[in-house]
Order: C-alpha cells, then structure tokens, then sequence
C-alpha cells in the first residue's frame, strides 16, 4: 500500500492505493505533501488536479474501496449522480431498489473512503438541507458550488 499526500482548495488529501486500485481519499486540515508521489497513485492524483482546476467531471481511475457488500452498492450507485447534481437519501435508497433502507444509505455514503471520486458530497436531505458530511459541510458546500456555481445557491 502507498500513500501520497497533496494540497487541495480545501485541505490536504491523502491518497492510498496499490496495483489493484485506489483504496482511500481523505481530506483534513493538516498534512505534509508528498514530495514524489508513487506510480500507483500518479493517474488519481492528476485527475484530482484537474478536478479542482474545473477541467474535470468524472474519474476513470482504479478503485478498490473496502467495505461490505452493501457499503460497495452504495457507493457504485454515488458514481451515477451526473456533475453537477444532486440527489436526496431517499432518491438514492429508491435507486438501490429500497426506500426503507434510507438510514443506511445514508450510514454508507457516511462511511464513503474515496473522497470526492466517489462523490457522496452529491446527496443532500429531501428538503434541499446539506446534511451530513464527513468533510465538513463547508467542504460539501464548496464541492457543489464548484459543480454547479449557477444552479447551486438555492439550495443554500
């Protein structure tokens, strides 16, 4: 496992992966940046940058996240919310086929390792509210305005 650690719009984000993907995207206040950053972890870091850079909509890296069956559901069905939208717990539990398990949707997409890849920062509560965040609802605030300048400020 390799690590790399890079300066972002909103923190420093550490990075870890292998040969058979990347397995962890964390972002926090504090952090050292790598000085090489290793070849597993090259083509995520570069697509990061172009993300914040805004030349960027979705990722095509390796991923290789650890988690339950359902937890992994979860977050394949995060990769289907479009740039610059938005979906609420509930959408998401009906897009997983259950609108009972919203608790737990919710409990998953809290529990999301691939920061900003996995784009959990997309689901908002059923009344526009952003809630829950494992960032920061700062962070969560920024990342959808940076999707959507335009659209975006109704929902705040």
């Amino acid at each position: 496992m390799t690590t790399a650690c890079i300066k972002t719009p909103l923190g420093f984000t550490t990075i870890s992966g292998d040969e058979h993907g990347v397995s962890s995207i964390t972002v926090s206040d504090d952090g050292i940046v790598t000085s090489s950053i290793p070849e597993a972890l090259q083509e995520v870091v570069s697509q990061l940058n172009d993300y914040f850079k805004g030349t960027r909509t979705s990722f095509d890296c390796k991923l290789n996240p650890q988690g339950t069956d359902f937890q992994k559901g979860v977050w394949a069905a995060l990769v289907d919310i479009p740039f610059g939208k938005t979906r609420t717990y509930l959408e998401q539990a009906k897009t997983l086929g259950d609108v009972k398990a919203i608790r737990a949707v919710a409990f998953a997409n809290g529990k999301n390792p691939l920061w900003i890849v996995v784009p959990c920062h997309r689901v908002i509560g059923s009344d526009g509210s952003l809630t829950g965040y494992a960032g920061g609802l700062w962070r969560k605030k920024w990342l959808l305005e940076h999707e959507n300048p335009s659209s975006q400020q109704s929902l705040f």
